[in-house]
């Protein structure tokens, strides 16, 4: 044998990583969960819409629209999908997930530093052992908080997604829809990769297979030979007459050597056999298998081709729907805006006329009150002509009085006033010590 074909060496550094998804199931519970939406009594909503059924219809709508989210992010966390990468993260969510990131690449780069500085005795002297026991220790804590921070992010992100409105959730629809196409061109160009490698397998097995046949074919050969050598072995140790003689015990050592020596070779036969039909079985599964995968990145084609298409025109479908929804609040808004307009109308008109009969009712009660008015002023009056007619009796008694009382006449008293103030005036001096009025507003009884 060649060393250049050693089909029986196996490679066992080559390792595989197995993620357990039960992918039935987590498909099987998405698609329960689409198929529960069905609605016998659609069309008679749609022929009887008004615009209060427009607002719980489209209330329902956002409620189905953050239920299918939430779902297809559980579905995410199931099938072991990276949250982030589909999802629109705000940047207090992202930050969450970048510090974390950020922290494990210094934790690492600082693990890589001590376990780099050389294993001197000087180093471990200056604390190189506990600074790398201190550095994993580290890199540990950052690894845990790098794990939960997708946890962290998404709860925050499902707490947003709670109060959003409706664009929100539908521009988050259609951010896993875009994510997902460029998953899908992802997977079909991981697919192409895997598949030209299994063409090269293919090769490498059909090469492996007939180097085995031909290997087989060789063995074969030696084996025929190693045959008609053991029987010739045989024959000149069944003629040798003496069995204690060292004659025999060359002939039966001759044997024994072309026996272990065929042996040998039967196994590689048997090898070679096995080879042979294990390289012909993969070629066969190989080929099976890029068939598979092709019809597999074919259909995977079709999906992102229509998803990448269906989701440029949901853009525009969502769009339609969110100024819908907008003009649809804008109607509501000017219905009630009229309403009020209406009742205000009215609440107006009954004031204004309300005005004008209250104004007409307080001209008439002036009217009504003016021969009360009146009526209360005569007794006035009258009480004031009575009242001042016995003042004037009393004054009266009174200047008798004093003329009876004291023989003083007041007329006279003034009258011989006046008269000595108009002599003394003519005279041209003064009386002395006598007042003299300055004007009218002496006058006490004008």
């Amino acid at each position: 044998m060649s060393d250049d074909f050693d089909l029986l060496e196996t490679n066992s550094n080559e390792k595989t990583e197995k993620v357990d998804v039960n992918w039935g199931k987590a498909i099987d519970t998405m698609k329960s969960k689409l198929s529960q939406e069905e609605d016998p009594q659609r069309r008679q909503k749609i022929l009887n819409a008004t615009l209060d059924d427009v607002v719980h219809m489209a209330e329902k709508d956002r409620t189905t629209l953050l239920d299918a989210i939430k779902d297809l992010t559980d579905y995410q966390d199931e099938v072991g999908i990276i949250f982030e990468k589909f999802s629109s993260l705000n940047p207090e969510e992202q930050k969450i997930i970048d510090d974390a990131q950020k922290a494990l690449e210094r934790a690492r780069i600082e693990l890589e530093d001590a376990e780099n500085k050389p294993d001197t005795w000087w180093n471990n002297l200056w604390g190189r052992k506990s600074k790398i026991k201190k550095e994993q220790a580290e890199f540990k804590e950052a690894e845990k908080i790098r794990a939960g921070a997708d946890n962290k992010a998404k709860a925050k992100f499902q707490q947003r997604i709670e109060s959003a409105d409706v664009q929100t959730l539908l521009s988050e629809l259609s951010y896993k829809s875009q994510a997902a196409v460029t998953r899908l061109k992802n997977r079909e160009v991981e697919i192409k990769e895997v598949e030209e490698k299994l063409k090269d397998a293919i090769v490498e097995a059909s090469k492996n297979h007939t180097k085995a046949l031909e290997k087989k074919a060789e063995t074969e050969t030696k084996l025929e030979e190693q045959y008609a050598l053991l029987k010739q072995a045989r024959q000149a140790l069944e003629e040798v007459a003496d069995k204690q003689s060292a004659e025999y015990s060359e002939a039966l050592s001759k044997v024994t050597t072309i026996e272990q020596k065929v042996e040998e070779l039967e196994g590689l036969k048997n090898a070679y056999t096995t080879l042979a039909a294990s390289k012909d079985s993969f070629v066969h599964k190989h080929n099976l298998t890029i068939k598979v995968l092709t019809s597999l990145r074919s259909n995977l084609q079709t999906h992102r081709a229509k998803l990448k298409s269906d989701t440029d025109e949901r853009l525009k479908y969502y769009d339609g729907y969110v100024v819908a929804l907008k003009a649809r609040t804008d109607q509501e808004f000017a219905a009630i805006l009229e309403h009020l307009g209406v009742k205000t109308d009215e609440h107006i008109g009954e004031t204004l006329a309300s005005m004008h009969t209250a104004s007409a009712k307080a001209r008439q009660e002036m009217m009504d009150n003016i021969p009360v008015h009146e009526k209360v002023m005569q007794g006035v009056y009258s009480t004031y002509a009575e009242a001042l007619h016995e003042i004037r009796a009393k004054d009266s008694k009174i200047q008798a009085n004093f003329a009876e009382r004291y023989g003083i006449d007041m007329k006279e008293i003034f009258e011989d006033y006046y008269k000595a103030d108009g002599e003394a005036s003519s005279e041209g001096g003064e009386p002395a010590n006598d007042p003299k009025p300055e004007s009218n507003n002496d006058d006490l009884l004008g």
